[in-house]
């Protein structure tokens, strides 16, 4: 399958203006959506971070600026009032006094904001991994991915492979041994990664019709990180999604985040 050594995020997943961004699945989620605002970020024009659930607040480093309101009419109007000299703005509705984290926003107010004129892109944590490299989601409830979402980005740690599934390395494990097939205590197999990826009741369920799908496999550092990775691009690719036409493989911590996108012959 052909690859391209590509180094800008904007070009791996060719992010249009007024994207709305869902990211979800398990492995960096968070890192890839600062990663994301950081470059998006254009003079003039913000970049809208959030969740649908929860995060931690995130650092200065990460963003320009945190506001915190119930009121959505105060989010529009703070987000009107600082876009241009922000960049990067981080909203939320509340910060939880129980977890110290902030409660997200509603994909209605998700599709309002991405209507705003200084807005160019929304970026949205839309599943909760709680730190694992992979994630099989509740099909009652996760993962909660706004309607108006153009770009649906499932994620993995490549650190997932050979892990044992269990609830330490795989959020909520039981679920993810009946989507695959492998048993609780089993050895996660790049098969039972591409499964998540796929099965539609995986990483991807409740993703808008309309909505591009293109899978990032995190944490690729070494030679055999990305050998392995290659592997589980090319079985994904293999599936011939109609909505999957590339894979990426990068580590979102590092700069440039990308090592290269695998595409569908």
């Amino acid at each position: 399958m052909p690859i391209k050594t590509v180094k800008s995020l904007r070009d791996a997943l060719e992010i249009h203006p007024k994207e709305i961004i869902s990211l979800v699945g398990a492995g960096g989620k968070t890192t890839l959506m600062f990663a994301l605002a950081r470059e998006l970020t254009q003079k003039g024009k913000a970049v809208i971070t959030s969740t649908t659930t929860k995060i931690f607040p995130p650092s200065s480093s990460e963003t320009a600026c945190v506001f915190v309101s119930k009121d959505e009419d105060e989010l529009v109007d703070f987000i009107l009032k600082n876009a241009g000299a922000k960049g990067c703005i981080t909203i939320a509705s509340e910060l939880l006094a129980d977890s110290r984290k902030l409660k997200g926003i509603s994909a209605l107010l998700v599709s309002k904001l991405i209507e705003l004129g200084p807005v160019d892109c929304v970026v949205v944590e839309a599943d909760g991994a709680s730190k694992r490299p992979l994630k099989a989601p509740n099909p009652e409830y996760e993962p909660v991915i706004p309607p108006c979402t153009t770009l649906v980005i499932p994620m993995v740690g490549i650190d997932a492979l050979g892990c044992k599934l269990s609830e330490e390395s795989v959020f909520r494990s039981e679920i993810a041994s009946r989507l695959t097939g492998t048993p609780l205590g089993g050895t996660v197999s790049a098969d039972a990664i591409v499964s998540l990826m796929l099965h539609p009741s995986g990483m991807t369920r409740g993703s808008p019709a309309e909505a591009r799908i293109i899978p990032f496999i995190n944490k690729v550092d070494l030679p055999l990180d990305l050998s392995a990775a290659r592997q589980i691009a090319s079985q994904i690719l293999a599936a011939k999604h109609p909505r999957i036409d590339r894979v990426v493989l990068g580590q979102a911590q590092a700069h440039p985040p990308v090592a290269e996108v695998i595409y569908q012959e």
